[in-house]
């Protein structure tokens, strides 16, 4: 009997994809407009406040932080005055995709989606200013599609199953410790993504994800490691 090599393919049924620092990078950008409209609101955080209290949730949770902190209810506008500026930044600086992320979208040859905590609109200006939009059309999973965010499995379990996945050959690409719970209660296999400026490493190999920090080597990672247990 021949023995013929594993491929990618035949590893992995689907690669999962967080948007918002794995792949574009918009997380810096993103969280130096929550911090100017938080100032407007009343509610003055430095950098780290910031992304301590609210990188990888969701926005629901996101307005239930700011309320409990402020004591108040906040504008009934807010959430679309925050989103507008955001969106005009994300246009006018622009936003950039993560180096090294197009090549290896290049090279895959298994399906790809995302699951996010951001809103759809958010993803589609994102990867839409970046241009992999196309590379992800009609397979982006976020809380809007009415499934509980990360770190809750559901919209990791819904992606698998649109792709007919099986999780335990699903990899999932994260840089949060958030997005990497969601994924392990899922069942899948995690890559701790720590290229970005901002990286949780303790909190991704807390979480069970295998850390890698030049994205351009997480095509060889992909073909390299094994199965999900």
């Amino acid at each position: 009997m021949i023995n013929r090599p594993t491929t990618m393919k035949s590893r992995w049924d689907l690669v999962i994809f967080d948007c918002d620092g794995v792949l574009v990078d918009s997380e810096w950008m993103a969280n130096e407009v929550l911090q100017r409209v938080l100032r407007d609101v009343g509610l003055n955080l430095d950098m780290n406040e910031v992304i301590d209290t609210f990188v990888g949730k969701t926005v629901a949770q996101d307005v239930a932080i700011i309320e409990q902190r402020l004591g108040r209810a906040l504008p009934a506008d807010f959430f679309d005055a925050w989103r507008a500026t955001l969106y005009a930044e994300f246009r006018t600086r622009p936003v950039r995709a993560v180096r090294g992320v197009e090549a290896v979208l290049d090279a895959l040859d298994v399906p790809v989606c995302v699951v996010s905590n951001g809103p759809l609109l958010k993803m589609q200006t994102t990867l839409g200013v970046t241009g992999l939009l196309p590379r992800f059309e009609g397979r982006l999973f976020s809380p809007d599609c009415g499934l509980p965010g990360k770190p809750a499995p559901d919209l990791f379990l819904a992606a698998a199953a649109a792709a007919h996945a099986d999780p335990k050959r699903t990899a999932v690409v994260e840089d949060t410790a958030t997005g990497a719970l969601g994924a392990r209660a899922a069942g899948m296999k995690v890559f701790g993504y720590l290229g970005g400026r901002l990286n949780d490493a303790a909190g991704l190999s807390g979480a069970g994800a295998l850390l890698f920090d030049d994205m351009q080597h997480l095509t060889a990672l992909l073909a390299e490691t094994v199965d999900s247990e």
